[in-house]
């Protein structure tokens, strides 16, 4: 995921797994017949225990995480934590599949929260229900985006690990030179596209703003903030069918018409680090992005103001992408550690440690009012627009054909960037794709 150096987020997910859910379909039928009553233990004759943890992340993020496996070690001596996995998050769908099918996984992963309800599948991942919920920290207290993406089918099947939104940041000197107010607070989306056709100069190789172009998840999730402003969902009630058919084609049409201003850089390649370079290079007026961001434009010394995302009914509305920390089952002695480990890294004066060194906004209200925290937000600018838009924050869907709905409406939004296709004809066309994956029995 890197152009940004902390840690994994949705503009780093990478090219979505197709096939994920089958091939962990496969790997459960593997585990279940009772691989990892045969793994070690992992507890020894003086009642200490190893567990093993696949974190997937980058340096800072990573630093961040040994910091604080050296203090739970300090404070849990008959626990040790043994960080690895030798993959970047991107990869780690990929890594802990495999491992399950062999029957070789580790007692904690990082999952994207796209990837958890597939990987829930297997009956070695635990249920975490009873853990965060007789946590120190009442499960309430955390932001609902937090609880959301770790809930399957009533079940906590993971312990939230990172949580984000979106919002835009615009570089206030591209707005002087344009002479355009910056945006606030309720504006619309009529006045994105009005705004980034006049910060466009073609003969200056300027864009009003930027699109992932490559149909990967970071091309579809700037799309569900659009539809459930508009009244749709992703997967209407019942889970057989798109939710978005008639809300779908007026979210197209926002990204057709700055396609067709040509006020859009449209970013070709996995990553977006391209249309980031753009913005941070002072040839972009407008990105929508989230708070992992901050500190590129921060070293790139723009002169940034972060608003909150634009809508059509003036009410507030974003998404947030968290991810996971996956406990699975080796055994009762390391799952029990496991989920001590990673209810202790939940809890506010952990995760703020987390939140201010790794790039994540805080997990709960008590870990945002904890003066690590206001430091952080005060120092840097931007940071609470984030912060404050998990309060109307939504996520996608923890249901196993979501990577199959939003294939479709990647290379619909595509077609759409590219003049391809019409707003109508591209949802049509996604709307089969992801109905048929939809009506597959789960």
């Amino acid at each position: 995921m890197d152009a940004v150096p902390h840690t994994a987020h949705p503009s780093r997910r990478g090219v979505l797994r197709a096939g994920g859910g089958l091939a962990l379909a496969a790997a459960a039928g593997v585990t279940a017949s009772g691989c990892a009553a045969g793994i070690d233990d992992g507890g020894t004759a003086d009642g200490k225990v190893t567990i093993e943890m696949w974190h997937g992340q980058t340096e800072t993020a990573k630093k961040a995480l040994e910091k604080l496996v050296a203090r739970f070690e300090r404070s849990h001596p008959d626990i040790k934590v043994k960080l690895g996995g030798g993959v970047l998050a991107d990869a780690m769908l990929q890594k802990v599949t495999a491992g399950l099918a062999a029957g070789s996984y580790p007692d904690i992963a990082y999952i994207f929260g796209s990837d958890l309800a597939s990987i829930a599948v297997s009956p070695q991942v635990a249920d975490l229900s009873d853990t965060v919920r007789s946590g120190p920290t009442p499960w309430t207290n955390y932001w609902a985006p937090a609880r959301d993406a770790v809930t399957v089918k009533g079940k906590v099947r993971a312990a939230p690990a990172l949580l984000d939104s979106l919002a835009v940041v615009c570089n206030k000197k591209l707005f002087r030179e344009a002479d355009l107010p910056l945006p606030a607070a309720g504006w619309t989306w009529q006045d994105f596209q009005n705004t980034a056709k006049k910060l466009t100069d073609k003969g200056r190789g300027r864009f009003g703003t930027g699109w992932p172009g490559a149909g990967d998840e970071d091309t579809v999730w700037r799309l569900w903030p659009m539809i459930w402003d508009l009244g749709g969902d992703v997967i209407a009630p019942g889970g057989k069918s798109i939710g978005f058919a008639d809300s779908g084609v007026r979210a197209f049409e926002v990204v057709d018409a700055l396609a067709r201003d040509e006020s859009v850089y449209i970013d070709p390649k996995p990553g977006s680090e391209q249309m980031y370079q753009v913005f941070m290079s002072g040839r972009m007026g407008m990105t929508l992005t989230g708070p992992w961001q901050l500190p590129d434009i921060q070293q790139a010394k723009v002169d940034y103001h972060a608003v909150p995302l634009p809508s059509f009914s003036g009410r507030p509305v974003t998404i947030s992408g968290p991810d996971t920390w996956t406990v699975f089952d080796n055994g009762s002695a390391r799952e029990q550690a496991a989920r001590t480990f990673v209810s202790w890294m939940m809890q506010p004066g952990q995760d703020v440690v987390w939140d201010v060194e790794a790039g994540s906004l805080p997990l709960s209200r008590r870990a945002q009012d904890m003066p690590a925290w206001q430091r952080k937000a005060a120092d840097t600018e931007g940071l609470a627009v984030f912060t404050k838009a998990l309060e109307t924050a939504r996520v996608r869907p923890v249901h196993p054909a979501y990577p199959q709905v939003s294939k479709a409406v990647g290379e619909a939004v595509v077609a759409v960037l590219l003049g391809r296709s019409t707003p109508a004809k591209a949802l049509r066309a996604c709307a089969d794709s992801a109905n048929a994956a939809l009506a597959v029995p789960r």
